[in-house]
Parts: C-alpha cells; structure tokens; sequence
C-alpha cells in the first residue's frame, strides 16, 4: 500500500483536488493518506467497500476514543443519528424515516420548489450579485423547512445551525469550531424539542408529525431519536445540495451547458460533488483489493476520486452531459445510501432548469473560489449577473 501526503486545508488542493485523486488511483485501488489513513481511490474499490457488510458507521467499543464532556452536547445527538449507527437500530430508524420520507410526499413538494425558485428569481438584484446568497442556499433550506413543517422565517437561524454543526467535521476543525458546533446543537435541540413537543398535541400534514405517528413493529422514535432525525435531515437536507447547485451553476456557466435533464444532472454530482469523503470501520479482519483490512481499521472511500476513475467514466475530466455509465458514488452506498437522495435530485433539476429558463444570460461575474471545507467541497462564493426574463 503506497503512502501519500497531501495537506486538505492547503489553497492548490482546497481549489482542485482532483490531479491529486488521480495520483491517488494511480497508486492503486487502496492507498494510504497521511492524516486519514487506509482510503479506497478507484470506483470499483469504493462502491464495493460502500456495500461490504464486514465494514460500517459505528466504532467498534474497543477502538472507540473517549469523547471530552465539553463536546457531549454534540456527540450525544450524533448518537441517535442513523447514519452513524448500523443494524438492528439503524435498520429500525432508517424503516421508520422511511415510512414518512416517502416517494409521493418528495414529489409532492415539486410546485412549491419551483414556486419557490420562481420567487427568488424575481427577487435578483441588478448588476452583480452573489448566486449562493440570493438562490442557491435558499431552494433547499426553505424546502427542508416546509418538508418538516418548521416555519420557513426560521430557515436562517436554522442555517446557521446546520453551518457551525457541520463545520466540526472539517479538515480545518480548531477549539473555536468545536465549541460552536456545540452550542449550536444544544440551541437546535431545544428548538426541534418545543417543535415535537408542539405536534405531539396538534399534529399536522407534515414530516415531523408523519415521524411521530410513524410505527414498525409496535415501535415509534424515541424524542431524542426523532430529535436528532429531524436535525439529521436538517443539515444533509439543505449543506450537500447548496454545495451540488453551487458546483453545478459554477461548472454549466463554464461549459456553456443549459439543457437541464436528468442525465445532466447526474453528471454535474459526478463531475464535482459536494462530498467528497465517507468513512466506514473494519468489523472483522478480511482481504479485499490486495489489502489486508483489521477490525477497528478506519476505512475512507474518496467519493470523488471514485467518481473521476477512467476505468469507470472515459475521458472523466470532462463534463458530458450526455454521459452514460454506471451510477455515480456521490450519494453513498449500501444501508447508508443516502435517503434523502431523491429530494436532492429533485431540488436540482428544477432549481437549475428555473435558473437558466429565467435567466438565459445569466454570465459568471468574477472567480468563483472553492472555500476550505474538506471533506465537503463547495463554493465560498459565486458571483453572476443576470436580467431574469
């Protein structure tokens, strides 16, 4: 297994890391990366281990690191979470989120986003003007609040929740972060809580009340479970598709690309997705891609590398909107394929095809620089201009 060293906070990879995943690949299916360890580069070797049951989220209990109290109001929520839990519990979550999250609720919500898309159009102001501001955060925000049922004059407080909790899983993570992370969790808790609270007594047409009634086998979330799911949803509801919207306007404007379709949208999450890393942990010592894997070994899948393999995707540095080929790894794999994959696709397709429907001028206005967020990987801003029709 060859060792390779790339700092993720340094500018050259913040701005492009993909000469590095390809140096990565080129040293085989599995490689080692000072500061994260064992990684799986190619695709076959990604999607394969996404799906290995003899790997999974939770920490095996003897390789388990002691969490410090000062951040217990994080990792307390973290605890409920079903992406970070593996069966029985998390198939029973994951059935019960299931039962709410349903495909006729999701394509349901399509009128209000493009509705919504609609509304933010008209609001542009002249000149030059910061995408991410004024439309790309706002489309799956606003959709995950009227999903849940949360009033949507709240989806800012709810913004900056979401930012500083996830912040704590970034490459640049410092005391400051953490002790923000923190605090946020506690004050989103607290809201989640009067909101459950409030729909136990008064139950409405909504994903939180669908939450509360939901049942599997006589049982219901506890309150801290569907506490921590509705954050859950929260956070990857609205961070990974601000990123997606982002990356895929900043890489259309670039490309000259404006017929939206489905297969352009799969293409714009595989040429540059908005996450870019997903661990998993050995449960048992097994062989796979000529490497030996030991129980409590810390496994990482390069979701973008995987994504950038030629063995899977000719010619993968370029972006084909007509691209055929075998699913992309941006979404996961395996049980913990990401549930909320279809509202995200959704939110996509019709937040891009009401931006360049509105705005066929629409022009990039400056650099649009990535920001210092590995393993997400988004913009930190994307000025245009644009004379909505």
């Amino acid at each position: 297994m060859q060792r390779l060293i790339q700092t993720p906070t340094d500018p050259a990879f913040v701005q492009d890391p993909y000469p590095f995943y390809a140096r990565a690949r080129a040293a085989g299916d599995i490689v080692h990366w000072d500061g994260y360890g064992i990684c799986a580069t190619s695709h076959a070797a990604v999607t394969a281990l996404l799906k290995d049951r003899r790997l999974g989220r939770e920490i095996p209990a003897e390789t388990a690191p002691d969490i410090p109290a000062r951040l217990r109001p994080f990792y307390d929520i973290e605890a409920h979470s079903m992406l970070e839990l593996e069966p029985p519990r998390h198939t029973r979550l994951r059935g019960l989120v299931l039962r709410a999250f349903t495909s006729r609720r999701i394509a349901a919500l399509a009128p209000g986003i493009e509705a919504l898309a609609h509304d933010l159009v008209d609001a542009f102001p002249a000149g030059r003007f910061d995408l991410l501001d004024a439309y790309c955060r706002w489309i799956p925000a606003r959709t995950i609040c009227r999903l849940l049922g949360v009033p949507q004059d709240i989806a800012p407080q709810l913004l900056d929740w979401s930012n500083a909790m996830v912040a704590i899983y970034q490459a640049r993570r410092s005391r400051a972060i953490e002790d923000a992370a923190c605090a946020a969790a506690t004050d989103f808790a607290s809201f989640i809580r009067g909101y459950v609270d409030s729909r136990r007594d008064a139950p409405g047409d909504d994903l939180i009340s669908e939450l509360i009634a939901a049942e599997e086998a006589g049982e219901k979330l506890t309150t801290d479970e569907l506490i921590t799911t509705c954050i859950l949803l929260l956070n990857a509801g609205h961070e990974a598709t601000v990123h997606a919207m982002g990356n895929a306007v900043r890489g259309l404007l670039a490309t000259g690309h404006r017929g939206i379709t489905d297969r352009l949208v799969e293409e714009t999450l595989r040429h540059d997705p908005p996450l870019h890393l997903f661990q998993r942990w050995a449960y048992a010592d097994f062989t796979a891609f000529g490497h030996a894997f030991r129980r409590g070994d810390q496994v990482n899948c390069l979701l973008a590398c995987a994504n950038r393999d030629p063995a899977a995707y000719p010619d993968p540095d370029r972006f084909d909107p007509d691209r055929a080929g075998p699913t992309n790894a941006s979404f996961g794999g395996g049980i913990h394929f990401c549930v909320g994959a279809p509202l995200a696709r959704l939110e996509l397709k019709i937040g891009l095809q009401v931006l360049f429907d509105r705005c066929p001028d629409l022009t990039a206005a400056g650099p649009a620089p990535y920001a210092d967020l590995y393993h997400f990987h988004g913009l930190k801003a994307l000025p245009v201009r644009a004379a909505p029709a």
